[in-house]
């Protein structure tokens, strides 16, 4: 089956309890911001259709509503950055020290700690974001590789599956580039970039076992993640219930909101966490093989952008050791 271990990823989290924690604040308080917003939004629709008919009213609490949901959302994409700087390769930074036997700080200075170290890797968060966006491309170009080469394998109807295929496997690679970005942390490499170029060698070179896990991963979390939406169904329903006018499709939309709290929060950390269990134990003794770095290069530009950059980085001045190992990382 797969390749991990559930509790043992478990029991790694647990020991992350000030990050599971920070993860919940973050998460659940960008849902609560999207219901507060969207009923204020609601209610100010709703009064400002007062002044028409009842199919007036109706549509301005709709609009009204929408405009609060979108208002949030333009907020949180400009926040995004910092979200996956402070805390999801934060998470990342201690979840390596934990793989790697290491002992941890407890309480808010687990945080403090992880903050440090994501910081003498990457330096700013746009780096780190700016190295999460082209990563993602390069994986969804060796996804669209695994999808040709299956486009010629002579299996009655595969042609027909192969678009349910590349988008199963889009949505498994999701749990993917966050362990590119722990393989730059675990070696402490002071180039990021060519930690990515080496990581996602590494990666396209044990494509199989690797895609495998991540598939069985995707069936996990979007199962649980299921139900959660549908035991959320009902509060949700209570809430829309409050908004003045009410709105339609607030409950569907509350209840996938906070089925997206509870993913993020609790359910993707144990993803990422058993994931890069396998990709460390997977490349473990490996050196990346130069025809995957031709391959890799002929087939994504955005890998030609991340090997550039690679090439023209200048560390920042070196920093105090935040407890990692000190190794290179290239290639």
């Amino acid at each position: 089956m797969w390749d991990f271990s559930v509790a043992r990823s478990l029991g790694l989290m647990g020991r992350t309890m000030p990050f599971i924690v920070l993860r919940i604040v973050v998460y659940f308080g960008i849902a609560a911001a999207y219901v507060i917003v969207t009923g204020a939004g609601a209610g100010i629709g709703w009064g400002v259709g007062a002044f028409g008919d009842d199919d007036f009213q109706a549509s301005s609490v709709f609009w009204g509503g929408a405009a609060g949901f979108g208002l949030t959302a333009g907020v949180l994409y400009f926040l995004r950055e910092y979200i996956l700087y402070i805390v999801k390769a934060g998470h990342i930074a201690v979840l390596v020290e934990l793989l790697d036997g290491q002992a941890l700080p407890d309480g808010r200075s687990q945080v403090n700690h992880a903050t440090e170290v994501v910081r003498q890797r990457f330096g700013e968060a746009s780096v780190l974001f700016a190295i999460d966006q082209l990563v993602k491309g390069v994986l969804g170009a060796i996804t669209g590789l695994i999808q040709g080469i299956a486009s010629f394998l002579p299996i009655p109807g595969l042609q027909q599956l192969t678009g349910i295929l590349r988008a199963f496997l889009n949505i498994a690679v999701g749990f993917v580039d966050e362990v590119i970005l722990a393989y730059a942390i675990r070696t402490g490499s002071t180039n990021p970039w060519q930690s990515a170029r080496t990581a996602l060698i590494l990666y396209g070179q044990n494509y199989r076992p690797m895609l495998k896990n991540a598939a069985w991963l995707t069936l996990i979390v979007y199962g649980l993640s299921f139900l959660v939406f549908l035991v959320m169904l009902a509060p949700a329903a209570a809430l829309v219930w409050l908004i003045p006018g009410a709105w339609s499709a607030g409950g569907f939309v509350f209840a996938l909101i906070f089925a997206w709290a509870v993913k993020a929060a609790l359910i993707e950390p144990f993803a990422i966490t058993c994931m890069m269990d396998v990709y460390f134990r997977t490349i473990e003794g490996q050196s990346p093989d130069p025809e995957w770095d031709a391959r890799l290069s002929g087939l994504s530009k955005k890998f030609n952008t991340i090997k550039n950059k690679a090439a023209d980085w200048r560390p920042a001045p070196a920093r105090a050791s935040g407890g990692l190992s000190q190794q290179d990382g290239t290639i």
